[in-house]
Order: C-alpha cells, then sequence, then structure tokens
C-alpha cells in the first residue's frame, strides 16, 4: 500500500500542535478540536480554555498557518441552569 505524501507530511508539520496546551485538544486530519469543562461563570478552566486559543494563535502565527475562523465554533453541551457567556477569541497579529 503506497501512502500520498502530502497528507504524512502535513501530519509531521501540525505534530507539536498541542504542546503547551493545558486542555483537551483533538486532531483529526486538517480539524482540530479543543475543549475543557466549564461548570459557572466563575470556573478558572474559562481564562485557561481563552489562553490555550492564544498560544494556538502563536503556534499559528510561528508556523504561518492560520484557522479558518469562519469555521470555528463554540459548543455548550450539558445541563446548565444559567447561560455562561464568554467570548473566546482567535487574534493574529499579523493580519
Amino acid at each position: 500500500m503506497i501512502c500520498p505524501l502530502g497528507p504524512l507530511l502535513f501530519l509531521i508539520y501540525i505534530n507539536d500542535l498541542e504542546f503547551g496546551i493545558d486542555n483537551w485538544i483533538l486532531k483529526f486530519a486538517d480539524d482540530t478540536k479543543i475543549f475543557t469543562r466549564i461548570t459557572d461563570d466563575n470556573d478558572w478552566h474559562l481564562g485557561l480554555l481563552q489562553d490555550n486559543l492564544f498560544k494556538l494563535t502563536i503556534w499559528c502565527e510561528k508556523w504561518q498557518m492560520l484557522f479558518n475562523t469562519s469555521k470555528c465554533k463554540v459548543m455548550h453541551i450539558g445541563k446548565i441552569t444559567e447561560e455562561i457567556s464568554i467570548l473566546y477569541s482567535l487574534l493574529y497579529s499579523f493580519i
């Protein structure tokens, strides 16, 4: 079986993406998910998740590979009686 070189090189290229990230991160092909459990507006994971998003943008700037922010979504799962209102952002300094 012959493996196409393009996908293999891409996987090698993004291999260190999750280094230094304190939240859970999943990668599949060209899809990346970062997630954590947040219980309320005072949960310390709120700030940690934004810090890790900032670390990802630093990685993107270093390797000149941007996330497609138009496809980025925040998904809340669970039975939360109060709405958690926090805005997350991926900011690039060279755009």
